[in-house]
């Protein structure tokens, strides 16, 4: 099974694209999508898509897994967010993809086994689950990472 995994947002979106190989995961590309700070949010809206489309296209997954919404106090940042992942969604279903939906906390018992991790830990334990997990991303980066080990460790433990 061959995922791409999403931190949501419209300002800096992680990316990743991981499998369960032989050996054990393997990361074939992630990034830190960053849209343009000063466009209007349908235009952020825009890119993103176009980045996911491109990346379903090359990649083809079987699935994608996307982090729920973490509802902070900005309400104008959660709605936007909560568009982004709409759209996450809609192309990854028009693409044939089964969608799946993680929280925190199921991320960071996934990575880590404790709920309560914080993001030193649970970089530190992709960095030993994962051979090519690149040094110095960003947190959105690593955030999409662990989305997609959390689905591989989700989907073995379900068959």
């Amino acid at each position: 099974m061959k995922v791409l995994a999403i931190d949501p947002g419209y300002d800096r979106i992680g990316m990743a694209v991981i499998e369960h190989g032989s050996t054990g995961e393997i990361l074939h590309h992630s990034e830190c999508f960053l849209t343009d700070k000063k466009a209007e949010l349908n235009d952020r809206l825009f890119a993103l898509g176009e980045r996911v489309e491109e990346l379903l296209a090359l990649h083809t997954p079987s699935a994608v897994a996307i982090e729920t919404l973490f509802f902070n106090k900005n309400i104008k940042t959660a709605i936007g967010v909560a568009e982004a992942r709409g759209l996450i969604i809609f192309l990854a279903k028009k693409q044939g993809c089964a969608v799946y939906e993680f929280g925190p906390q199921e991320i960071k018992i996934a990575t880590t086994g404790y709920g309560k991790s914080d993001k030193n830990a649970v970089i530190a334990m992709l960095k030993r689950l994962i051979k090519n997990v690149p040094e110095n991303a960003l947190d959105d980066e690593y955030d999409a990472i662990a989305v997609g080990v959390t689905c591989l460790a989700h989907y073995r433990n379900n068959r």
